[in-house]
């Protein structure tokens, strides 16, 4: 029987140099920090050749929750959650009840730079707090820096129930 004798030079070859060590390191993160950049952006890039979601009514209320004249915040799901997703599925929008059957909703983002509006109830207007942008109750641009009128949701009533149409 022939026993492997180590020597101390055999076992400080197998040894690995602390600049070999981080050398391997640094290729490891830098290998990791591309991929953590890279799929989202390969995945953004290609989303397009996915086929698009299709458009979701989405309930808001009852109509008779909701007064004449009045406009208010709402809830609602995302077109498309995710099951992990919790609450930040849940998006709002600004919902005004123009008469007996005919709502008004609007996004909650400003066209400017997409900081939440709110609305003014005393002065019947949106206001943005990032940059002073203004908004009357019909959404058009009042004052300040937004290029463009808020955004509005299709509205409908099905079966007493008011629903907005969310898409992807």
């Amino acid at each position: 029987m022939s026993e492997k004798i180590s020597t101390p030079a055999a076992a400080e070859a197998k040894k690995i140099s602390r600049r070999s060590f981080f050398e391997r390191l640094i290729f490891a993160l830098a290998g990791l920090m591309t991929a953590v950049v890279g799929i989202p952006m390969i995945g953004f890039i290609f989303r397009p050749l996915f086929k698009a979601l299709p458009p979701v009514w989405r309930p808001v209320g009852k109509v008779d929750s909701f007064k004449i004249g009045e406009t208010v915040a709402v809830t609602f799901l995302q077109s498309s959650p995710l099951p992990w997703a919790g609450v930040t599925a849940k998006t709002a929008a600004w919902l005004r009840r123009e008469s007996a059957d005919s709502f008004t909703a609007f996004s909650t983002s400003c066209t400017h730079l997409g900081c939440p509006v709110r609305w003014r109830s005393e002065a019947q207007l949106f206001m943005c707090p990032c940059h002073g942008g203004v908004y009357y109750k019909d959404g058009s641009v009042a004052a300040g820096p937004p290029p463009l009128p808020l955004p509005r949701y299709p509205t409908r009533v099905t079966k007493n129930q008011v629903e907005i149409l969310v898409t992807l």
